[in-house]
């Protein structure tokens, strides 16, 4: 009987696949994939599950879960530590290693799940920090050239939830990510306000790493982002929707009270969370068998028993009408693996 993804998925949802590996080691990743290319078949490649969104039917193609493992360390006190991490290794693993060792950098990326391969492709980014500020070069096997090659950060193209394997998603298999970090025990200038207030500093202003991991965690907890068997408000992809970037006319035609940041490159972010609360979307807003999560609204969770239409139904509604209130479309941050969302029509 063939696996169902929804056995691979955080949202749990997802048909059967027509061949299932189990990758353990680089060269099985690297011969599973070959093979599938040198016969034309589809490929999708799966870690921790975390960003994906699977349709009822299935993945018809050789679907290859990345179970690769290893951290190499290179450490100096005076250049920071130098860390190389397979694709295959859990995320906030990672994260936990490195608050315990000392490397600093990514304790406010604590309790994402997932898998240290998928962080280049988003650019994972939380509570301030992003996973490209501590990235020195990603490893990965190319599909069109059929060779290896190692992009060093400034050659990813990162951007906000972007980079160039994002970009080019079918080219490039993450093989494994080197981090460059630094020292100490305090973590790195904290960026984020709710994280600030949390922990009882300024913005701009240190805290112990250790803290800064607890900190986040709790934070997490409390909008359904960790994890957990018994608690359907983390039956989810994360966030669902990206923070817009708006160009300023469409910023400066929102509410006056609308969140907005500027960015260097001259738009405008503002929240989609705030949008989807104000166009009348809030906590635990759905049909009983998805709905926004009854801790965060950027969260479209499986209650159970939900299928892959359902949720796209859901977030299709959202969709449709934060642009019908606001000309803003909402982005989704997951892949959709064989769906798709309904693109939002406004009315005259």
């Amino acid at each position: 009987m063939p696996e169902r993804l929804a056995d691979l998925t955080t949202l749990r949802l997802g048909g059967p696949a027509r061949e299932l590996v189990h990758a353990t080691t680089e060269r099985e990743l690297l011969d599973a994939v070959g093979a599938a290319d040198s016969a034309g078949t589809p490929v999708l490649l799966v870690a921790g599950g975390s960003n994906l969104v699977v349709a009822d039917e299935g993945f018809d193609g050789t679907v290859v879960h990345v179970e690769t493992r290893g951290v190499t360390v290179a450490q100096d006190t005076c250049g920071g530590a130098t860390v190389t991490v397979a694709a295959g290794e859990s995320w906030d693993g990672l994260v936990a290693r490195a608050v315990d060792e000392g490397w600093l950098g990514i304790e406010a990326l604590s309790g994402i799940p997932g898998s240290v391969g998928a962080t280049p492709i988003q650019n994972v980014g939380a509570y301030g920090q992003e996973v490209s500020e501590t990235i020195a070069s990603v490893r990965c096997w190319d599909r069109v050239l059929r060779g290896q090659r190692t992009f060093f950060a400034a050659d990813c193209r990162f951007g906000y939830r972007t980079s160039r394997f994002k970009q080019d998603p079918a080219r490039h298999i993450v093989l494994d990510v080197t981090f460059q970090f630094r020292l100490g025990d305090q973590g790195a200038p904290v960026q984020y306000a709710e994280l600030a207030r949390r922990l009882g500093v300024d913005l701009g202003e240190r805290a112990p790493a250790a803290d800064v991991r607890s900190a986040v965690l709790a934070l997490r907890a409390g909008k359904g982002m960790v994890l957990d068997a018994d608690d359907h408000d983390t039956w989810s992809a994360g966030s669902f929707f990206t923070n817009p970037m708006l160009d300023r006319a469409t910023a400066d035609a929102l509410p006056a009270d609308a969140p907005r940041w500027d960015q260097p490159d001259g738009t405008v972010k503002t929240s989609a969370a705030w949008l989807i609360e104000h166009a009348g979307f809030g906590k635990g807003y759905g049909n009983g068998r998805v709905a926004l999560s009854g801790k965060h609204t950027l969260a479209l969770t499986n209650r159970g028993g939900a299928t892959t239409a359902d949720l796209l139904a859901l977030a299709g509604e959202v969709q449709t009408g934060v642009f019908e209130a606001y000309g803003v479309r909402l982005v989704n941050e997951p892949v959709l693996v064989g769906c798709a969302l309904p693109v939002p029509v406004r009315p005259q």
